[in-house]
């Protein structure tokens, strides 16, 4: 069985204050995109999940057994990954393996929602990926009409970044809104794309909260914005964390263009419905 993980794209990242628990409400439109990793699942003597790019602990493979947890009796598989999505690059590469290892046992066993959230804050909202409203830490996921034509050109970076380590710059430097604040910014979202608007139409709402972090931690980051903006991109931010830069282009064909110009950092994407 071959499997395919959509990386995700945070059109726009609003972030609250520290919880309790030390996560951070957010409020956040996420856009699968065509660049994807790739699981091959074969049949195995014993569970196994190969994916050299990923050292030490890896979502996949902790997906795999919380399904085992769960009581999925399927038998052993070997999960091969074939990473296209950057590792750290603020894209949930990561998650995005991880919810197509539990997408295995959609309809199998009970609490694969439960086991998503508890596996990362981003891997709920790409069980079944599609363009999203996001709320919570990431574990509260709206699903929107699908968005007017758009295309995404990325700018990736040669070295990744700690999503704990930008959080915590942004927490140094005071960043964080006030959940009021989060809550309108809700419904703005929710107006603006209720209708299918292209975000072409609603730039203004296309804001990062973590851009400065992110900045200060990787100026060079500053470079790829510009250069973005440069070679004709509507908006420029960071998606999530980063350090990975997009900017979005009336259609595919702009895209492309615009992601020769910029190099062989830059790849040019769209959208994947449903």
């Amino acid at each position: 069985m071959l499997l395919t993980a959509p990386a995700k794209l945070n059109l726009c990242l609003f972030v609250g204050r520290p919880r309790d628990d030390g996560m951070h409400e957010i409020r956040s439109l996420f856009e699968p995109i065509s660049l994807a990793d790739q699981l091959d699942v074969t049949e195995a003597p014993s569970d196994q999940v190969v994916c050299p790019e990923v050292g030490g602990e890896n979502l996949a493979a902790m997906a795999l057994e919380a399904l085992r947890e769960r009581g999925w009796d399927h038998p052993p598989v070997r999960v091969e990954i074939s990473k296209r999505i950057p590792v750290a690059g603020g894209l949930g590469g990561g998650s995005a393996d991880a919810a197509a290892v539990l997408r295995l046992a959609d309809g199998q066993v009970e609490g694969i929602e439960e086991a998503a959230a508890e596996l990362g804050a981003d891997v709920p909202s790409q069980l079944r990926p599609a363009f999203s409203l996001v709320g919570g830490a990431g574990e509260q996921v709206e699903a929107l009409p699908p968005p007017s034509e758009h295309a995404i050109v990325l700018v990736l970076d040669s070295q990744g970044l700690s999503t704990a380590d930008v959080y915590a710059e942004a927490d140094h430097i005071g960043l964080g809104r006030e959940a009021s604040q989060l809550e309108q910014l809700e419904q703005r979202l929710r107006d603006a794309v209720a209708a299918g608007a292209s975000p072409l139409d609603y730039t203004q709402l296309l804001v990062n909260d973590l851009e400065p972090a992110a900045l200060a931690l990787r100026p060079r980051i500053g470079d790829s914005l510009e250069a973005l903006r440069a070679a004709g991109a509507a908006r420029a931010l960071i998606s999530g964390s980063g350090p990975t830069a997009f900017g979005l282009f009336a259609d595919s064909v702009s895209a492309e263009a615009a992601a020769s110009e910029l190099g062989p950092a830059a790849i040019a994407c769209t959208p994947v419905a449903p």
